[in-house]
């Protein structure tokens, strides 16, 4: 199991990265469980993380900012090959975005901005898109100590 402190950058697979705010116990069912409270920068939102369960979520330390940056860098060369059966499109980008890998996220950022362009998106794949993009964008903001407007921008333009 890994450990975390107060203080410390972590990436929580579909809310994005955060700072670890404190840790708490709180009684569910007669056992006393305690957990980590992931505040993340960009509107101010509180995650409660079962402490047992952060490896089996996927919560892992954000990456480093020059990882930060060569993952930028290498965005308006990423594949993206998207199935047109809108539900089989949705379920894969699911399970990228749970992977956790930032790279994967990008690639689900990429390939729904492109398909917007064409096509349009589903309400559904619109809340995905903008869910990628916050996961991505709180993660290296954090990374790189930058606003979370500053990143926009850079991904922005990586995208175009």
């Amino acid at each position: 199991m890994t450990v975390y402190n107060i203080g410390d950058s972590v990436a929580h697979p579909l809310h994005g990265a955060g700072v670890i705010d404190g840790i708490e116990e709180r009684k569910i069912d007669g056992n006393i469980k305690r957990y980590y409270i992931l505040k993340m920068p960009t509107g101010g939102m509180v995650v409660m993380i079962p402490m047992d369960n952060c490896d089996a979520i996927g919560v892992r330390p954000i990456v480093a900012a020059d990882a930060a940056e060569t993952l930028i860098n290498a965005i308006p060369g990423l594949e993206t090959d998207m199935t047109s059966n809108w539900n089989k499109r949705y379920r894969e980008n699911m399970q990228k975005m749970k992977s956790g890998n930032l790279l994967e996220v990008a690639r689900v950022v990429k390939g729904l901005t492109a398909r917007d362009a064409e096509k349009g998106l589903s309400t559904g794949e619109r809340k995905m898109l903008q869910s990628a993009k916050q996961i991505l964008v709180s993660e290296i903001a954090l990374s790189q100590k930058k606003t979370s407007a500053e990143v926009e921008l850079r991904i922005d333009a990586a995208f175009a």
